[in-house]
């Protein structure tokens, strides 16, 4: 067998991921990872000197399919912004070699949002029906793209404050992907009554104070590679029932977790499950006498997973 990876750049990346069923190949990880088929180390942060910027390293082990890998992510500070890139290597762990080499901007879009949609399934209220999407890059299109069939949305308001002087065509492109959709006019506008809240930012800090929520709701929230990003106030975790991609590695790295406990003394063990467990059944639907909140921070697993994926379609 050759020594040498495929190498797969961003458009390829895209084209293959839309041949495969990202929630679904998510969904066995998950399961894996409950029956101990799967292996997920904590993330590996590593600092640049001098202020540089740093990198994290995000590793993982399907045995079932017989692959590891790691996904590597710089953020590189410069003076005209932060850069910040990622790749994923796949490797077999029956011959020793590399298979692939894939830039990983796809893979993480993808898999962020597809983890996501599996936490609304396992998670929101069966009768959910009012969806609202704080944010409008890529990342927010893609949680839109995965989530939508998974509920009856009546209604799905977006915001970001870039959408407040959006031309009529880049509005009439984000109602393209779905009819339902509405561009809301304010954050306050757009989760007013909301079932569920997809909190899709690349802000490091808070964006919605879950206090000020008219009723319950799941809120859910990923990863930006600033420092201790969080996109709820950390003390908010205290008052409401918290799960989270991976509890063995989440509460080690997402920031408003770490701040909760050395600040206002929330513990990691009030995490309720993570999508292993309730993927498997062995923890129940939550209540919804208080609000919901889901926590990803993006498991090396999930990048391995799809490059394993695009792997086997090429």
């Amino acid at each position: 067998m050759s020594s040498t990876p495929h190498v797969i750049h961003q458009a390829q990346a895209r084209e293959l991921l839309g041949r495969i069923d990202v929630p679904q190949i998510l969904r066995k990880l998950f399961r894996d990872l409950a029956t101990g088929q799967a292996v997920q180390p904590a993330q590996q942060l590593v600092e640049f000197p001098q202020a540089a910027g740093d990198f994290i390293n995000y590793l993982g082990v399907l045995a079932e399919d017989g692959v590891y890998g790691v996904k590597t992510s710089p953020y590189i500070v410069r003076e005209q912004g932060p850069l910040v890139t990622a790749w994923t290597l796949l490797m077999s762990m029956q011959t020793g070699q590399p298979l692939l080499l894939c830039d990983a901007a796809e893979l993480t879009t993808a898999r962020t949002a597809a983890t996501t949609a599996l936490a609304v399934d396992a998670l929101a209220p069966l009768s959910a029906r009012r969806l609202a999407i704080i944010g409008s890059g890529k990342v927010a299109q893609a949680h839109l793209q995965y989530v939508k069939g998974f509920r009856d949305w009546q209604s799905i308001n977006m915001y970001s404050p870039s959408l407040a002087n959006a031309s009529a065509e880049a509005i009439a492109q984000f109602k393209s992907l779905d009819s339902r959709v509405i561009i809301a006019s304010s954050r306050e506008a757009a989760v007013e009554d909301a079932d569920v809240i997809l909190l899709c930012t690349s802000s490091a800090g808070p964006v919605l104070d879950p206090s000020h929520l008219s009723k319950p709701a799941l809120i859910t929230s990923i990863s930006t590679n600033a420092p201790r990003a969080h996109e709820v106030p950390p003390h908010s975790l205290n008052t409401m029932q918290v799960f989270c991609d991976y509890r063995r590695t989440t509460p080690g790295s997402a920031g408003e977790m770490l701040i909760a406990a050395e600040q206002h003394g929330w513990d990691a063990r009030a995490v309720v499950g993570d999508l292993p467990q309730l993927l498997s059944e062995q923890v129940q639907r939550p209540t919804y006498d208080r609000h919901v909140f889901f926590r990803s921070i993006g498991l090396g697993l999930e990048d391995i997973a799809l490059a394993n994926a695009l792997w086997r379609q090429l």
